[in-house]
């Protein structure tokens, strides 16, 4: 078995992944295939054959768990010889077969693993891949038999879940509609107040340096594959407790989500939320007032893994990419954590193995307004799809305490857009999307600027405006 499993991936795949799949780590697949610059060569590994190799691999293990149930050893001994040595002096001749045999089960997970999961493009493919690793070193020890074939199992059935998932047919499609750009059937209010989803927190981590004006939090949120939303929808969180003033449930505040539809982790059954815990000042006391701080950044910027969030939406329609036309450009304008929503379309576009990142050929141009450089959100994985799509990808700071504007003063989210206005309006009249999402205080400032340019270029703003908005082209989220 372990012989076809070699010679079929060799041929297909190249002796670059088979090395790899003996318990090296494992390579994704170049970016450039996901973007629709497939090599023919990795084309041809079908999820057909990687079901056979499930179903085979899995027989298999099935078939052997019993026969090689370790049996009990003599003590090994004391002499100075190398770990293995050592282990084949102790163990009986049938210790022996079974040790040969373990080791051949082990690099055929690492195969399977390697061929199924790169196959697919998923995330989880350098983890089967670091398992499998982990799992040739395990069965050093023939004590550790069953880890081997729990671990291998597992793999077994992520890769199992995955076909299930795809269909066999498709790479991490299966929460897209058909055709994926169609509108029809986006979720809305699936749940609401009276009847909220509840929720439990996977992680909070804090995503600014020390110097950062506040603290940002990215909260990851398990909802089982219960609460399917669209990229640039909001969530509704109810925090626990009632009103002091009244003793009524506190009332919902609505966030956008972080994260594309399938979730950080490419399941989806999470989602994303980027929260700042709003404080109050009190110049009196020289210090921050507890009584008014925010009851619901607060309550989400302390939960811990486990914690129930009490869910409603998924909520709104005007942030949603129109993806029929795969050369759309998106212009993006953020101020803090109205970064959200453009964390899930950069997500879709550049990160997943979906349709619409293989069929887009647009530019997606995100500004991000911030007080400094600590104070950046989601940078790095800005900087990698700037770094890998130079093209599709555009990327503008406006960091208001490190940056001065062209007129000498603080450089504020409308400045930097500013700079970039001819190309900007030449964009929107060729049928460029622009999105506007931050706190309320910026789209003043943004009209002003827009303002000025339409009347240096002689048109009428309010009936630009208009246009756009007719045209769909203008998409404002602000709180």
């Amino acid at each position: 078995f372990f012989t076809c499993v070699q010679q079929e991936t060799s041929q297909r795949v190249g002796t670059h992944v088979i090395r790899r799949s003996f318990g090296r780590p494992c390579r994704f697949l170049p970016r450039e295939g996901i973007r629709g610059h497939h090599n023919p060569t990795h084309q041809s590994i079908s999820f057909t054959m990687a079901k056979h190799l499930i179903a085979a691999a899995a027989a298999l293990l099935a078939a052997s768990a019993g026969a090689f149930t370790p049996n009990a050893l003599p003590p090994a001994p004391t002499a100075n010889h190398g770990s293995s040595m050592a282990l084949g002096m102790a163990a009986d001749e049938h210790g022996s077969k079974r040790m040969r045999a373990l080791k051949t089960l082990a690099k055929t997970a690492g195969v399977l693993s390697t061929v199924a999961f790169t196959a697919a493009g998923l995330p989880p493919a350098a983890i089967a891949a670091k398992k499998a690793k982990e799992v040739v070193e395990v069965v050093e020890t023939v004590d550790n038999t069953k880890k081997f074939l729990t671990a291998g199992a597992g793999v077994l059935a992520a890769g199992a879940a995955l076909m299930k998932l795809t269909g066999g047919e498709a790479q991490q499609d299966f929460l897209e509609a058909s055709p994926y750009w169609d509108q029809s059937n986006v979720p809305v209010n699936t749940y609401k107040n009276k009847a909220p989803f509840t929720g439990k927190v996977v992680s909070t981590k804090r995503i600014v340096g020390p110097k950062a004006t506040g603290e940002t939090c990215h909260i990851i949120i398990d909802h089982k594959g219960e609460f399917p939303y669209w990229e640039g929808q909001s969530w509704g969180v109810i925090p626990p407790g009632v009103r002091e003033k009244d003793g009524k449930p506190h009332a919902v505040r609505l966030y956008s989500i972080a994260s594309s539809r399938y979730g950080d982790d490419m399941t989806g059954k999470t989602g994303s939320l980027c929260v700042r815990r709003a404080t109050y000042w009190c110049p009196e006391l020289q210090a921050d007032d507890p009584a008014k701080k925010g009851i619901c950044s607060n309550f989400l910027c302390d939960t811990q893994p486990g914690d129930e969030v009490m869910m409603t939406g998924p909520a709104g329609k005007v942030m949603l990419m129109p993806e029929e036309d795969p050369k759309t450009d998106y212009i993006m304008v953020a101020t803090g954590t109205g970064i959200a929503p453009f964390r899930g379309f950069i997500r879709r576009l550049f990160f997943e193995n979906t349709p619409a990142a293989k069929a887009y050929k647009g530019q997606a141009w995100l500004f991000l307004g911030v007080a400094n450089s600590d104070a950046l959100l989601y940078d790095d994985e800005f900087q990698e799809a700037k770094s890998k799509f130079p093209d599709n990808f555009r990327l503008d700071y406006a960091l208001s305490r490190e940056q001065n504007n062209k007129k000498g003063g603080k450089m504020y989210i409308q400045d930097k857009v500013e700079e970039y206005a001819d190309e900007i309006f030449e964009k929107l009249n060729n049928g460029a999307h622009i999105y506007f999402c931050g706190l309320k205080g910026m789209m003043p400032g943004i009209q002003d600027m827009l303002k000025s340019v339409c009347e240096s270029k002689g048109l009428d703003y309010d009936a630009f405006i208009k246009d756009l908005k007719a045209k769909k082209q203008w998409h404002v989220e602000v709180y």
